[in-house]
C-alpha cells in the first residue's frame, strides 16, 4: 500500500466509520471526518472512543462506497490519542471491498471482490 494511493483513495469518499473496542471487547462504530496529516490520518473523536482506542490502538477506518456497485475501502491502522481527543491514525494496510457476484472469486482469492488499494 502506497501512502499516495491510499490519499487519493480517500479523496474519492466523504466520511468514515471508525472502529474501536470497548473494554466488555464489544465494537463501537462511529462516524469520523478524517483528514490527512503528512502520512497520517487526523480527526477529533468523543470521550468512549478515545478511551477505546488509548486501550486498544489497533484500529480499523471504513469508508463506504460512494455508490451501489462500488467498494468500501477498508483501512487498518494504529492510533494515537491526545489529551484533547483528538486521533491520529497510522495505516497499516488497505483494501478496496465489496460482496462479489455469485460464483466469482475475488483478486486476493477471498470470496468477496477485493483489490489491493491502487489497484482499481
Amino acid at each position: 500500500m502506497e501512502i499516495e494511493d491510499l490519499q487519493a483513495a480517500t479523496d474519492e469518499r466523504g466520511f468514515a466509520y471508525l472502529l474501536t473496542v470497548r473494554d466488555s471487547q464489544t465494537p463501537h462504530v462511529v462516524a469520523v471526518d478524517p483528514q490527512w496529516a503528512d502520512s497520517q490520518l487526523v480527526m477529533s473523536v468523543g470521550r468512549g472512543t478515545a478511551a477505546n482506542a488509548r486501550s486498544r490502538s489497533t484500529i480499523t477506518l471504513c469508508y463506504p462506497p460512494a455508490d451501489d456497485d462500488g467498494y468500501s475501502l477498508i483501512v487498518d491502522g494504529s492510533a494515537s490519542v491526545d489529551a484533547d481527543d483528538v486521533l491520529t491514525f497510522a495505516p497499516t494496510g488497505a483494501v478496496l471491498h465489496r460482496p462479489a457476484a455469485p460464483g466469482a472469486t475475488g483478486a486476493t482469492g477471498c470470496s468477496n471482490d477485493c483489490l489491493p488499494v491502487g489497484s482499481d
